[in-house]
């Protein structure tokens, strides 16, 4: 039952932005499970921001969430172009999660600003890459809306 469905430009953006989210995420899960400082290259202060009570949610750090909301990302993009349901739904459930993904990342960079007065440039990329996800989605649900199942 494959309907594997011709990509657009959109659509590989989209794939391209969610695996440097993730290789984002990953990096900087790595580096609390370690306790590692970040690479940060003398801007901003990563490791501060890391080590705040806010990078983590009952013990989950945030960055573990991150990564595994870009593999559901990445898991949508592909089961989109393989199943019907995939092809009706999953441009949906990719803008659901990436709004819900910027509204957090709005949070937490006003906590960066206001509350811990550093910033991390990995977290704010990740914010970025999701604000770029989020565009995409929606023009890929305005411009390629899907075909009934």
């Amino acid at each position: 039952m494959s309907t594997k469905q011709p990509a657009t430009k959109t659509y590989w953006a989209s794939v391209v932005l969610a695996f440097l989210g993730l290789a984002d995420a990953t990096y900087l899960t790595i580096l609390k499970f370690t306790h590692h400082e970040a690479m940060c290259a003398g801007v901003g202060d990563c490791y501060t921001v890391n080590t705040s009570p806010y990078a983590e949610i009952h013990g989950i750090p945030i960055a573990l969430l991150g990564a595994l909301a870009y593999v559901a990302i990445l898991a949508l993009l592909w089961f989109e172009r393989r199943h019907p349901l995939g092809k009706a739904y999953a441009p949906l459930a990719v803008f659901a999660l990436t709004f819900a993904g910027v509204l957090y990342s709005a949070y937490l960079t006003y906590l960066e600003a206001y509350v811990i007065h550093a910033f991390c440039p990995y977290c704010l990329l990740s914010a970025t890459i999701l604000l770029f996800l989020l565009i995409l989605a929606i023009i890929r649900l305005l411009k390629e809306p899907a075909e009934g199942i």
